[in-house]
Parts: structure tokens; sequence; C-alpha cells
């Protein structure tokens, strides 16, 4: 390995060493810069603390492998690859940059998702070469996950994630220059837990220096109430015995807390039911301090609105959870199992009529749009209708997976990313997901980033949405069967 694979750059913190790589496919390169700490490890005194700036260091710091992550030991079999990895200095970014020695290039910065509790920035789907390839610097960051990052702890911060996004966003806004980029021209985007975070950031009025527009997929936003909040921490606080306050979790080992979390916000049937009427149980937290209200309140009010935004989810984002029951289903009539998912009169009547494309196939099949709308789709209307005339523009995501039939949580991603030769793509996608899907798909993004507008209508006035399918096409009220939920 020569010393020309290797490239350095200078941050405000110390000069860092990256590996060149060639793009297949491609006469491009990329440089990846892995695991750069934007913050202080998140242990010891600063384990229930906001971020705290990166001491400076001497010399070159080799930035040739991902950093720690905040997610915890083999996640098993996940939609998305998203390993973890060991270690304490879990707050780091990821950058690739098809030249540092650039100026001006626009900046894509990806928040990966996971429900807030799970998920990794070193997915090798999250590699930016495709990106880079056409122009635009990536980063990857990481951020606290679980109760640590976002649990009410008193005597402690709170919204501790989500201050983990913001530090991160500060430190592409001080840096993102050495590496090409331009703080001017920062996206953000993210997909699940990742979208609902962008879009709890595009509702901050403090965030708002921190980048100019917003790209959302399948955004599951929290606000999580401070009430909510306060009793899942005495639920925890209860089962580990100890003291609901910062001392208390103190006492407690990153295992033993994450053994308690994962038991109090087990997917229990009563707790799918709380989570399809109130929403994520942990999450970023309405806490009258970082987030004064609402999200979709805060859009309505204006913030945001100078900001494009794109927003998208794919047509049956949990449908697959309930596709292994589908012959026991089937002897229990749409109605009844709509009913006990809290769907009920007039509302499911009409609901059933305006998704009589997907009623008619399977008791689960219905059941699972119902899922997917109440948890993602029906939202979308909500948040583009509350940004009024603000920039905003929807797609849905409805080519149907090889490999399950549906347009299934996560299958978007790696169209967006470009990276259908990525691993783990068949178990997600099928044997031959349309590559010239993915070059729609992605060259859209890439418009969005460097232009701040994409090649299809905006939402107003006529609810219009680039759909994603073969062919790709755009359709006028294409969230109408979300309409009896809104």
């Amino acid at each position: 390995m020569g010393p020309e694979e290797f490239v350095d750059v200078d941050t405000v913190s110390g000069r860092v060493r990256g590996r060149w790589r060639e793009i297949p496919d491609s006469n491009a390169r990329s440089a990846a810069f892995l695991g750069i700490p934007f913050a202080q490890a998140p242990v010891g005194e600063l384990r229930f603390a906001a971020p705290e700036p990166v001491p400076a260091w001497e010399g070159v710091r080799d930035a040739l492998a991902f950093g720690a992550t905040a997610q915890r030991g083999d996640p098993g079999v996940t939609l998305i690859p998203e390993p973890s990895v060991p270690g304490d200095a879990t707050l780091n970014v990821n950058v690739f940059t098809p030249d540092p020695t650039a100026t001006g290039l626009p900046v894509l910065v990806w928040i990966h998702g996971g429900g807030f509790f799970a998920g990794s920035p070193a997915s090798p789907w999250y590699d930016g070469r495709a990106f880079n390839r056409d122009g635009v610097v990536t980063v990857s960051l990481s951020y606290r996950l679980g109760f640590d990052g976002f649990g009410w702890i008193d005597g402690a911060p709170s919204n501790r994630g989500v201050r983990d996004w913001i530090a991160g966003l500060e430190w592409v806004q001080q840096n993102i220059a050495a590496f090409g980029g331009d703080p001017g021209r920062v996206t953000i985007a993210g997909q699940s837990a990742g979208g609902g975070a962008v879009l709890t950031l595009l509702g901050m009025p403090s965030a708002q220096h921190l980048f100019h527009g917003v790209w959302s997929l399948s955004g599951a936003l929290a606000d999580v109430s401070r009430e909510r909040a306060i009793a899942l921490a005495e639920k925890l606080a209860t089962a580990a015995g100890v003291a609901c306050d910062r001392a208390g979790f103190a006492t407690l080992s990153e295992e033993r807390l994450l053994e308690v979390q994962r038991a109090a916000t087990a997917m229990t049937p009563a707790a799918m039911s709380e989570m399809m009427t109130t929403g994520l149980g942990l999450g970023p937290t309405v806490d009258g301090d970082l987030l004064t209200m609402s999200t979709v309140d805060s859009l309505r009010a204006g913030v945001g609105a100078d900001k494009p935004l794109v927003m998208g989810t794919t047509d049956d984002e949990f449908t697959m959870a309930l596709i292994g029951q589908e012959k026991l289903m089937r002897w229990i009539p749409r109605r009844v199992v709509l009913g006990r998912l809290g769907l009920t009169g007039t509302v499911r009547r009409d609901y059933l009529a305006a998704n009589a494309d997907v009623a008619k196939l399977s008791t689960a099949r219905v059941a699972g749009r119902y899922l997917t709308d109440r948890m993602f789709r029906a939202r979308l209307p909500i948040i583009a209708d509350a940004r009024g005339d603000a920039p905003s523009w929807a797609y849905r995501f409805s080519w149907p997976s090889g490999a399950f039939g549906f347009a299934e949580h996560c299958l978007d991603v790696p169209f967006f990313f470009d990276c259908l030769d990525g691993p783990a793509i068949e178990a997600l996608a099928g044997p031959q997901p349309p590559q010239e899907l993915a070059e729609r798909m992605h060259s859209d993004a890439v418009r969005f980033v460097v232009s701040g507008a994409v090649p299809w209508p905006r939402w107003v006035p006529d609810e219009t949405a680039r759909v994603y399918d073969v062919p790709v096409r755009d359709q006028g009220d294409a969230y109408a069967s979300v309409a009896p939920l809104r």
C-alpha cells in the first residue's frame, strides 16, 4: 500500500488521514475519512451530558476505519446492514469526498434510522461514493441512542441525541470546506427515525443555520410529550431499582440500562396500539427547552419555510410484519382485524373504499397497509400542508420488491444511494432490482442537493407526487388513499 493511497486533511481539531478508493463503473475516485470524532466520548461524567468539543490533537490521526457506534452487540438480521462497532467514542462522522482540494461542492449529511434505539452510520449502503461520483460531498453521523440519547433524566440535559445531531452539523459547518464542501450548501437527509430526525431539525428554530434543504425518507416523527417521557423514565428506574434521576441512572452499567430499556419498550400488542395513537415512545421530546412545540405545529408557525423539503414513503412500510400471518388471517374478516387495530365505523368504511385495490388482496395486506398509513403515510400530507406555500415535494416508492412483492420499509434506501451492487440487497429487493430506477431516484436526489429543487410539481395545490416505480411517473392526488385517516 503506497502513500498515494492516503490523503490528509486539516480539521479544526487536527489533521486526519483518509484513503482513496476507485468508484466502480466510472473513471472517478472517492476519498473516505472514517470515524472522525465531533465530540468527546459520552462516558463517565459525560455519559448523560450535552456533547462536549473534542480537544485538539497533534500529528496525524488515522481515519481509516469506522468509529465506535452507539448501537451495541450483534443487531441480528436487519433490513439494512448496519454493523455495531465497539468502543466509547461513539460521536463521530464519516466523510466521503470526490476532491478535498475542491471548493464549493454541495454537501449531503445522512442521519441513520433505527427507531431512535438502534442503527449505525457504518452501513456500506451509506458510503457516499455514488454521490461523490456526481460531485456531492457526503457525511454520515452517529448519535446517542435509546434512553442514553433520548430518555428523560432529572438533572441531565434533555434530548441528548438531538444535541448530538446539532453538534455533528456544527462540525460540518466548521470543517466541511477542508473536504471540498460548501458549508452554505448543506442538505440533511435520513430514513425512518433518521427521516424523523431531519424533520425535527427542520422544525427547530435554533438549528436553521446548520442546513439548507431536507430530504426525508419514511420519516418517523416522535415528538414525545414530556409526560410520556417522564413516565417511561419512572418505569425504567423502578425496574432497575434506582432513583429516577441522573445519579440513579449513572449507577447502571450500559448493559443493564439497555436490558431494562428493551423490556420496558417491548413491542407488545398494547404497546403497538399506543404507538399507533400517540407515536413512538422513545425519541425527541417536546421538552419546552430545545423543542418547545410539536414539529407539525412548528412548521405550521413558519419555522423552516425557507428550506426546500422532499418527503416520501414506501407504499407498504409495515406490511412485512404481518405477511407471515397471511394464511391464518385469511379467515378473519378485514373489518374485524381493522377494528382490533382501532379503525371503526365510517372511517373504516371510507378507508376500505379508498384502498380497495389492497383490500381485495388479503386481510394481512390491508392490515399491513393500515399500519403503514397510520405510522407513516397519513402524516406526510399533514406535514406538507402545514408548510403552506413553502417549497415541498412528495414521492411514493411503489416498486414491488422482488423479495416480498410489495414496497417494504427501507426498500428506497439503496435506490437513493444508487448502491444496488452493495451487500444484502437481494434479501430486501430480490435478485434483479432495476438499476434504471436507482439512477432516476439518485439523480433526483443529486439534483435536489445541488439546486434545492426536483423535476416534478410541488405538493401544493394538487398534491402531486413522484411515483418511483417502473416506469417512473408523476401522479396528482397521490396520497388520496390516506385521506380518511387525516
